[in-house]
């Protein structure tokens, strides 16, 4: 068995924020029953342009692989029945909507607790259930400026600068799963579930790390630097070699030693100016200035060939398709592939999160409401009648039993990524 096999989760997600913590659940085992809106076409994701056909985009199965889909209309009265029925037969409902959300949609712990006790509601939101920003909708872009992340990147005469990746998202899934999971060992072992109120704008501030505990302790004031240098340790930052860029890190003494051994300069390293972390620190102008001479005499290819036999810290600045064929990816097997029934073979990135010794399995993403024969009669054992009658009841959106469509439609354009509106 994969380790979350035993696990059901009902999700209430889309864009990417949460489908991000939910697909390394399920690339674990884990069964994600995705709650796709029939009256706005399902997860938003689907469309996501420029690579999307209809109903499936790339953007959509990039965060959706190994899951299920259901179309439900929650704002039914029978749509609710069957999201009740599914609360009692699974171990999370997990969401990423906006913080006063969960509230009006009645999906929080104590609304559902007497169907299920030991159900563990896992809320991502933009900026958490409480405070005065509960009711606003968080996005990646916004939180990388308003939580500080946008003042210390880029250089110093440069603009604030985000993050080429929507990194507040992506921590903020993972920060969900983690906290998904340690409600789920607990419910497990208490028979209690709970609440996981855990949001974007959490996240972003919480990784502030050291650079908060330096200005909350000592009023250190953080800073754009140089060529993306590390703010204490020196040398640790981008060099310009005679063609190109590479990153050199000496994040310890011994690396420093190394560094100063390949260059043929041993005697920066016995250099008083030059001798330990605070030194290099205090004289970095000088130190920099000579070692960007030295580093523009050769190629990034010469540097990088003395700098990674010597145990220097050091690599290329590749781009997305140099990244991709890197010998090092190849080998750990983080380009997978699924075939899709529109898409064809879909190659994507697979997930970090690893246990155990045995390959991972993946299945594309699901067309929407592909399960639902699945839901209704394996998991809710409904019979034919009563899904009609329910369907009638609106439960399944305008379509009713819509079955999803095998070839692709009109597209429909959307973007973003983060907590839902």
């Amino acid at each position: 068995m994969k380790p979350l096999q035993d696990v059901r989760i009902i999700s209430l997600e889309q864009y990417g924020a949460g489908p991000f913590g939910s697909v390394h659940l399920a690339d674990l085992g884990a069964e994600i029953i995705k709650i796709e809106d029939p009256g706005v076409g399902g997860d938003v994701g689907r469309y996501v342009p420029p690579y999307a056909q209809g109903e499936d985009s790339l953007f959509f199965e990039t965060f959706n692989r190994n899951k299920r889909s259901l179309s439900l209309d929650l704002t039914s009265e029978a749509g609710r029945e069957i999201f009740e029925e599914l609360v009692r037969r699974s171990d999370v409902v997990y969401s990423n909507l906006r913080g006063d959300v969960p509230a009006k949609m009645r999906i929080r712990y104590d609304d559902l607790k007497h169907l299920n006790p030991a159900i563990v509601c896992c809320s991502l939101t933009g900026f958490g259930m409480t405070g005065p920003r509960a009711a606003e909708p968080g996005y990646d872009y916004i939180l990388q400026g308003l939580a500080g992340w946008m003042s210390l990147t880029g250089d110093p005469d440069g603009p604030p600068t985000k993050s080429g990746l929507s990194l507040v998202d992506y921590s903020g899934g993972f920060v969900a799963a983690i906290s998904l999971l340690a409600g789920l060992h607990a419910a497990r072992r208490d028979g209690i579930g709970g609440d996981c109120d855990v949001s974007l704008y959490d996240t972003a501030v919480s990784m502030l790390t050291y650079p908060a505990t330096w200005h909350l302790n000592e009023g250190y004031r953080p800073a754009r630097t140089r060529n993306s240098a590390h703010p204490s340790l020196v040398p640790f930052q981008l060099f310009q070699a005679r063609d190109t860029w590479f990153v050199v890190g000496c994040a310890k003494e011994k690396f420093w030693q190394r560094l100063t051994t390949v260059i043929g300069r041993p005697d920066l390293a016995t250099d008083s100016r030059f001798a330990t972390f605070a030194q290099r620190q205090r004289n970095s102008e000088e130190l920099l200035a000579e070692l960007d001479r030295i580093f523009a005499e050769e190629t990034a290819e010469h540097w990088l060939s003395l700098f990674g036999p010597a145990g220097v810290p050091c690599g290329p600045v590749n781009d997305v398709e140099q990244a991709l064929r890197e010998p090092h990816t190849v080998a750990r097997g983080l380009v997978v592939e699924t075939e899709h029934p529109n898409l064809g073979t879909v190659r994507q990135v697979a997930s970090p999160v690893r246990f155990g010794t045995e390959t991972p399995t993946y299945r594309r993403a699901p067309l929407r409401n592909e399960d639902f024969d699945l839901v209704t009669r394996e998991i809710l054992n409904l019979d034919p009648t009563r899904v009609e009658e329910l369907a009638a009841r609106g439960a399944f959106g305008p379509d009713g039993v819509r079955k999803p469509a095998k070839t692709a439609g009109g597209a429909r354009a959307a973007a973003g990524s983060g907590t839902s509106l």
